[in-house]
């Protein structure tokens, strides 16, 4: 059974920080890109952050730039996002995604994890 489990979401005080993590069971982890994306209500879906199979390459939206960063663990079949100086905005419901190396098969998702940002 292939799964995503997603953890580490909360109520967190602007300035704060939070590390979010996925791990993924039935799969061959290192096979896969692994990307965050989040969704606030009324917003488009917006991509966060993306990491290549070896954690060597990363790219992030411009609005998490300096604050985010992406990492895997390909031994515990895990990535990560740390979360650090959250504001109000990036208040959303973040998931996970899983992008397999043979594009015609079709990507994973997590079920969401909750993230607000509030005083």
């Amino acid at each position: 059974q292939v799964q995503l489990v997603e953890s580490g979401g909360g109520l967190v005080q602007p300035g704060g920080s939070l590390r979010l993590s996925c791990a993924a069971s039935g799969v061959a982890f290192s096979w896969y890109q692994m990307k965050w994306y989040r969704q606030a209500p009324g917003k488009e879906r917006e991509l966060v952050a993306t990491i290549g199979t070896s954690g060597l390459s990363t790219s992030y939206a411009d609005s998490v730039k300096g604050r985010f960063t992406i990492y895997r663990d390909n031994a515990k079949n895990t990535v990560y996002l740390q979360m650090n100086s959250l504001k109000p905005e990036d208040t959303a419901i973040y998931y996970c995604n899983a992008v397999p190396v043979a594009s015609r098969l079709s990507s994973l998702w997590g079920q969401g994890t909750q993230v607000t940002v509030s005083s």
